[in-house]
């Protein structure tokens, strides 16, 4: 308890540094493959706090790295922020970063900047406490790009194309302050089906490919009643998100349609089972499905690709990973955190779900209200949250053995 107290006063100390950075992030707009000037941002700071390396990836995601020892931990907070809807529906500036109240509003003031506010001077902490951890632990810092367009992707390229492989990775999606430990995956699909355009005063000769449609769409409702369910993810569910058609004119018959799914997938559910699943659809005739893909430029330059599936993963509770950040938790909130999953997707499809690499989630705010006209932190929240970021490396290099032991964790709760 004495060391969660330190690190709170510690975190408490750069109170101001950490709600200004917050505030300056907010203020840049940064919708995915426009991240650049946001990155610079975060370039700066790190510098300027001292880390031992700051750097752009090839795909423009910023990477410091604090430390040279064996145990490589990775903290990872995504830049990018999804676009603001109507202006008008906002209370207050989403690009404002307002402070009022205790709290910082706007525009990623939850999903998801606070976590790399408070990760860099978490590590800035750490740092300071003494030089002897960076012998034990290599602590890497990403504020990493396009998670919100193919969440995960970032994460891939770090580990496949950059040759950066950590032993753990730690999320900064909002948790409220608890530990989180996994997710339902999800992939985007489309189902098409064709017609025969003819004139509106003579439908009886053609074919509309809308009214082909409207039973599958049916089978689609039906079929997310049936989908698996586990205890602790919950079920599987599949959604038909937007629909369009193609027509010589308002005046004819409709010769195709398509309508987009996203399937949210439990334990036991793959993105074979899920395609198969729709194939089998009792009313899907000539109808075509497809899982889409992923293929857009990031802020750099560089090209990623990728198909839209992104894998369930669970790491098991009692997993050192997943007892080490609830002890870092505990330490300095005084009492033991929630252990518990996300509703969405996250960058742990990559290390978690795609290469095994054991993965949780800590981080301020409300999960709830990401994506919303609400977004809003408390900076108490911060200041607790950088704390705990602070001590996490030092806990997880006395838990080393322990974690080298347990290895990737098999899916499962």
């Amino acid at each position: 308890m004495k060391v969660g107290k330190a690190a709170l006063t510690a975190a408490r100390k750069y109170e101001a540094d950490i709600t200004t950075f917050l505030r300056e992030m907010i203020a840049i707009p940064a919708e995915s493959g426009t991240e650049g000037p946001r990155c610079e941002r975060v370039r700066q700071e790190y510098e300027k706090l001292g880390f031992d390396e700051v750097l752009f990836d090839r795909l423009g995601t910023v990477v410091a790295r604090i430390g040279k020892g064996p145990l490589k931990i990775l903290m990872d907070g995504h830049i990018d922020c999804v676009g603001v809807g109507d202006p008008k529906a906002w209370e207050h500036d989403p690009f404002q970063g307002k402070f009022e109240d205790g709290k910082i509003w706007g525009r990623g003031a939850v999903d998801e900047l606070p976590a790399i506010a408070c990760m860099a001077y978490g590590a800035k902490i750490l740092a300071e406490r003494g030089q002897d951890i960076a012998d034990h632990v290599t602590l890497y810092l990403t504020a990493s790009v396009m998670e919100e367009d193919c969440d995960g992707y970032c994460l891939l390229h770090l580990i496949e194309k950059e040759n950066i492989r950590p032993d753990v990775v730690i999320l900064g999606e909002p948790t409220d302050l608890n530990v989180y430990r996994g997710h339902r995956g999800r992939m985007e699909a489309t189902v098409s089906t064709r017609g025969k355009s003819a004139h509106g005063a003579q439908c009886h000769l053609g074919v509309n490919a809308l009214y082909k449609m409207a039973p599958i769409i049916s089978d689609i409702e039906a079929l997310n009643g049936r989908l698996r369910h586990d205890d602790f993810l919950g079920k599987g569910s599949v959604l038909v998100s937007f629909i369009e058609c193609t027509s010589p004119s308002l005046n004819a018959v409709p010769d195709s349609a398509r309508i987009y799914l996203d399937r949210r997938l439990t334990v036991g559910e793959t993105v074979e089972s899920a395609m198969e699943e729709l194939r089998s659809l009792p009313h899907l005739g000539d109808a075509k499905v497809e899982l889409l893909s992923y293929d857009q430029t990031s802020w750099r330059g560089e090209r990623a690709q990728q198909e839209k599936y992104y894998p369930t993963w669970v790491l098991g509770e009692g997993h050192p990973l997943v007892q080490g950040v609830a002890q870092a938790a505990a330490a300095v909130l005084g009492k033991p955190p929630a252990i518990s999953r996300w509703s969405f997707s996250t960058n742990g499809v990559a290390s978690m779900g795609r290469h095994g690499i054991p993965t949780v989630g800590f981080a301020p705010g409300l999960e709830e209200l990401a994506h919303t006209t609400q977004e809003w932190v408390a900076v108490e929240d911060l200041v607790r949250a950088t704390a705990v970021y602070s001590l996490i490396p030092e806990i997880l290099a006395e838990r080393k053995e322990e974690l080298k032991a347990a290895g990737a964790a098999k899916l499962g709760a």
